[in-house]
């Protein structure tokens, strides 16, 4: 399975009849499997162009592809997890994370085994029954992964999911979701503002310059699994990172 990205372009109409452009002919492709991180400069359209993926938004131009086969608006192959938690309060957890599944007409005593195993995946087996305020903010993003899975995509759209988190509690969940990723095989798009995040998650980096935004550099992280945030080779490419985003003319491919 390849996700292409081909030639995205976005313009937002403004009053006046006027129009900006947000991206600009963005191109990449992701492999199956394949864990990519799409990190710019703030306010550059990393979630709008998330969102065009996943069919909550319409390009301009340019066309979202699987296997070559275009892609229209929502696909069952994706599914999104968004930085707000986006939990039904009044549902409980098993319940919040079988909703998509009952939504896609499975009888709900399935639905809820097939929730159960994916609860059991991300580690809140006992918490079943409990209610998203009796959950800490890491404990709602794990359940909104748990349901993201229960659909069985093939990719998850990822728009900083840890964004709202304290340092801790970010960089224990970054560890769990390479567990999960390792796990389940998905293919993974993973929107970031930060640079540590994206390089010590991804198989690659998607480097996106200022508005209008357009590729500005794809890097290969080659650093084997666990990496060492405090390593030499960690830093350099933090620091290539860091320095690309820096410069909004940045050289584009």
């Amino acid at each position: 399975m390849t996700l292409t990205i081909r030639n995205i372009t976005k313009d937002f109409l403004v009053p006046g009849d006027q129009s900006i452009c947000a991206l600009s002919e963005i191109t990449f492709s992701v492999a199956d499997e394949e864990f990519v991180s799409v990190l710019g400069p703030s306010g550059c359209g990393k979630t709008t162009l998330l969102r065009i993926i996943a069919g909550l938004e319409y390009a301009t131009s340019g066309s979202i592809e699987i296997n070559g086969e275009i892609i229209s608006g929502r696909s069952p192959r994706m599914a999104m997890i968004f930085q707000e938690y986006s939990l039904y309060p009044w549902r409980t957890v098993r319940d919040n994370v079988t909703f998509g599944l009952e939504v896609g007409g499975m009888h709900k005593s399935q639905a809820r085994e097939v929730a159960q195993t994916y609860l059991h995946l991300v580690g809140l087996d006992d918490f079943a029954d409990r209610y998203p305020h009796e959950l800490s903010g890491g404990m709602r993003q794990r359940v909104t992964v748990a349901r993201a899975l229960a659909i069985k995509p093939q990719i998850l759209l990822m728009d900083e999911p840890f964004g709202a988190l304290d340092a801790q509690t970010r960089n224990r969940l970054q560890e769990e979701l390479l567990e999960i990723w390792e796990k389940t095989k998905k293919t993974i798009i993973f929107v970031t503002h930060s640079v540590d995040e994206a390089v010590y998650l991804a198989d690659r980096l998607i480097v996106l310059t200022s508005r209008p935004a357009r590729v500005c550099e794809v890097i290969p992280i080659h650093l084997a699994r666990p990496r060492d945030r405090t390593g030499q080779e960690f830093a350099r490419v933090r620091r290539q990172v860091l320095d690309l985003i820096a410069q909004p003319k940045c050289s584009l491919q």
